[in-house]
This record gives C-alpha cells, sequence and structure tokens, in this order.
C-alpha cells in the first residue's frame, strides 16, 4: 500500500515517511539523532512508525535546513529559542502556529507583514499558550532526568 492510498491520520514507516518529505529514510535516522524532538513510536525490533505531528515536525526541520539554509546547530537553536509550534506548517489544518518573534529591523528587510496579536480569549491563542507551558514542562523533565 502506497503512502497516498493511507489515511492521512494513519501512522507511517520511515520508507513511507521519507518517500512523503522526498528525502531518504537514512536522513530521517540522523535527524533523529540530531533534534530530540523527533521520536518516532519504535515497535519490536527498532522497527520505526511515524505519527502525522511527527511528519509535521520533519516537514518543518527539512524548511529550515533545505529551503531557509539553516545548519543543524542553527536548527537546533531556532527551536530551542522558538519551540516547537514555530516549526509547523502554517497551512496544515488544525496546526495552531506563533509567529517568530522578529524585531522591526528585519521586519523591514525582509519585508514580513505585520501580523495582529491574537486576542486573550482567541482559542488559537490559548492552544498556544498550552502548548508553550507543556514544552516547559517537558524542558524542566527533561533536564531532572537526564544525567549532567
Amino acid at each position: 500500500m502506497s503512502v497516498t492510498e493511507k489515511s492521512p491520520d494513519a501512522f507511517r514507516t520511515i520508507g513511507e515517511a521519507a518517500e512523503e518529505l522526498e528525502v531518504p529514510a537514512h536522513v530521517l535516522r540522523f535527524w533523529e539523532s540530531k533534534f530530540p524532538q523527533v521520536s518516532p513510536l519504535k515497535r519490536a525490533g527498532g522497527r520505526r512508525f511515524y505519527r502525522p505531528a511527527d511528519l509535521a515536525l520533519l516537514r518543518g526541520i527539512k524548511r529550515l535546513l533545505y529551503e531557509d539554509g539553516f545548519t543543524i546547530k542553527g536548527a537546533r537553536k531556532f527551536i530551542a529559542d522558538n519551540g516547537v509550534a514555530a516549526l509547523l506548517d502554517p497551512v496544515a489544518p488544525g496546526v495552531p502556529r506563533e509567529p517568530v518573534a522578529v524585531d522591526a529591523a528585519d521586519r523591514e528587510a525582509l519585508a514580513l507583514p505585520t501580523r495582529p496579536p491574537l486576542a486573550p480569549g482567541d482559542p488559537e491563542r490559548k492552544i498556544a499558550d498550552v502548548l508553550r507551558e507543556l514544552e516547559a514542562a517537558r524542558a524542566r523533565l527533561k533536564s531532572v532526568l537526564e544525567p549532567r
């Protein structure tokens, strides 16, 4: 069964994910070693299964590396500074995305349009706030569990 025949919510094998992202499978394994946010499910024998959220994250990483010209180190710093939400595809249905902080000089140089701030009661704002809290909690938990 090819990727096009699967439901959008179905898990993908590494081969299917690589085909969908148009990168070799070894690149996905390499990214998994460099980006701790990439954590596909692993079944017996180490077989990887990528969830739709994993694919959205991988698309963002690919965009940073291949389109935006980031190095691995730069992409890792971008994720650390801006969170995973900044990587997600803005046109993907149901995926909230926060604007990346850009100062006035950068905005002018890049000719980026201004986005009005999210209102406090806006559902997208609430989701973004919860996501930030979860990422902060994950970072705290990771710092406690990892040996120094």
